[in-house]
C-alpha cells in the first residue's frame, strides 16, 4: 500500500494515499505506520462494502516525505501530499467522495450512539455532542478551502441543514476536480486553495480519527 510520510518536531503522520481516511500520527514514522497497519481493520469496517475487495493490506511502501508545519506539530496532517494534486477524473472522485459520505455515516452514527465518554487523564476531552458540533464545523471551515461556502438554513432542522451542506461539499469537489472555477476565492488568493482529493482525505480523516476516539473512549 502506497503511503505518504509527514514529519513534523513533535507528530509524525502516515497517510495511504488511496484510501483517505486512513491515515495515523505517532512520535516518529515507524509508530505511525504501525498505527496505520493497527487502524487497518477499523477502517474496512466503515468503507463502503463496493470497495472492500480492493482494499489489500500486505505492507507500506513510503513514496513521498513531507516536512510538516505548524499544523502538523498542533495534532492534524497539513500538507498536501503530490498525490493529491495531480488531475482527477470523474469515475475517481466518485470513488472518493463514496468513501468521504461512508466516513462521515460512520461518524454520525458513533457520535449519536455514543453514552458518556471517559476524561483525559486531566479531566478533559469533548463529549460527543461537542465532537459533533466540532467536526461539522470544521467541514463549513474546509468548504472556503474549495473555494465555496455554505451558509446555514434556520428555517431547517438541524440534521437537514447538515445534510445540505454535505451536499454543498461534495459538489464543491466535483465541480473543483471538473475544473470550473471557484465561486469564492480564499482571502490567501490560489494559493489557498486545496485540491479536491486533498480536501476529501482532510475530512475523512477528521471524521473518522474522532469516530475512533469516541470508541476508545467509551
Amino acid at each position: 500500500m502506497d503511503v505518504y510520510v509527514e514529519a513534523g518536531t513533535k507528530w509524525v503522520f502516515a497517510g495511504a494515499l488511496d484510501w483517505p481516511g486512513l491515515c495515523r500520527r505517532g512520535r516518529d514514522e515507524a509508530e505511525s505506520l504501525e498505527g496505520l497497519a493497527g487502524h487497518a481493520d477499523r477502517y474496512l469496517g466503515v468503507l463502503p462494502g463496493d470497495l472492500v475487495g480492493g482494499f489489500r493490506l500486505d505492507g507500506f511502501e513510503v513514496v513521498e516525505r513531507l516536512a510538516g508545519d505548524k499544523t502538523t506539530d498542533w495534532g492534524a496532517p497539513g500538507r498536501i501530499p503530490s498525490h493529491d494534486r495531480r488531475d482527477v477524473g470523474a469515475e475517481e472522485i466518485r470513488r472518493l467522495t463514496h468513501i468521504l459520505t461512508a466516513c462521515w455515516e460512520a461518524f454520525d452514527s458513533t457520535a449519536a450512539s455514543a453514552g458518556e465518554l471517559r476524561k483525559g487523564p486531566r479531566g478533559g476531552g469533548r463529549d460527543a455532542a461537542k465532537m459533533t458540533e466540532h467536526v461539522n464545523e470544521a467541514d463549513r471551515a474546509y468548504l472556503a478551502k474549495l473555494g465555496a461556502g455554505y451558509r446555514s438554513d434556520e428555517a431547517l432542522e438541524p440534521a437537514a441543514d447538515l445534510a445540505r451542506m454535505r451536499e454543498a461539499f461534495v459538489a464543491a469537489v466535483v465541480a473543483a476536480a471538473a475544473g470550473e472555477p471557484p465561486a469564492k476565492m480564499p482571502r490567501s488568493g490560489p494559493a489557498g486553495l486545496w485540491p479536491p482529493a486533498y480536501a476529501v482525505r482532510r475530512s475523512a480523516w477528521h471524521a473518522l480519527d474522532h469516530l475512533w476516539e469516541i470508541e476508545d473512549r467509551s
